[in-house]
């Protein structure tokens, strides 16, 4: 349906700050812009959001022709909205954060974009448009929710040990953790189910693998269970 409007209207955008972490850092995950403005400068995906399609929708499509990523966990995170922050146009932007296991999804530059490439959030390189306040923005929105929400689990593959549960929020949180007090809080919570199954191919000992009861968490969630770490 066609409308006609006395005042001129702003674009609709959606940007997206995909997280990661590996055995070092938390990474960032950025594309080669193939297009201009900012051609060839890496940037966060995204781009504009169709007459026809949600926020969401526009959000996890953009992931996928840009980079790739389906299925991941995304969660709406700020509207940006300076006047030029685009050079093409009046551009608002509804930026959005995802929770990525590294080692279950594989890159792959699409669409406009001639590369995707994780970067390590201590050493990003220049980023076009606003993308730098996003991912600050982002970045801060994760290290305060990773505390009382379990999200960081989305960031651990589906089988794990306490030592990469603790690398992981050490990582986010940027500090160091007590060992002992941090395993007996996690413990504590009895939201871990214990597997038979250990560690593979490591030069160290073994340890045991666990898995995040995500069905007892949402149970317990709705009784005013306060996960907090």
């Amino acid at each position: 349906m066609a409308f006609a409007y006395e005042y001129a209207r702003p674009a609709l955008t959606v940007d997206c700050v995909v997280f990661a972490v590996d055995d070092a850092e938390l990474k960032v995950m950025l594309i080669q812009r193939g297009r201009a403005p900012f051609r060839g400068h890496w940037a966060l995906p995204g781009g504009f959001v169709h007459v026809d399609e949600s926020l969401e929708d526009a959000a996890r499509r953009e992931l996928l022709e840009e980079t790739g990523l389906r299925q991941v966990f995304l969660e709406q995170l700020y509207t940006f909205g300076d006047v030029e922050r685009d050079p093409r146009e009046r551009v608002v932007s509804v930026a959005y954060y995802a929770l990525v296991k590294l080692s279950e999804h594989a890159l792959r530059a699409q669409t406009d974009a001639t590369d995707a490439a994780w970067f390590a959030v201590s050493k990003l390189p220049s980023v076009a448009f606003d993308h730098a306040r996003i991912i600050r923005v982002g970045l801060e929105r994760l290290r305060a929710k990773v505390r009382y929400e379990p999200i960081g689990f989305e960031l651990l593959p589906t089988l794990f040990t306490l030592s990469q549960l603790q690398h992981l929020y050490e990582v986010v949180l940027e500090r160091t953790l007590d060992k002992r007090n941090f395993r007996k809080r996690v413990l504590a919570m009895d939201l871990l189910i214990e597997t038979d199954e250990m560690q593979r191919d490591v030069a160290h000992r073994a340890a045991r693998l666990y898995r995040f009861d995500e069905r007892k968490y949402k149970k317990l969630k709705k009784s005013g269970f306060n996960f907090e770490l």
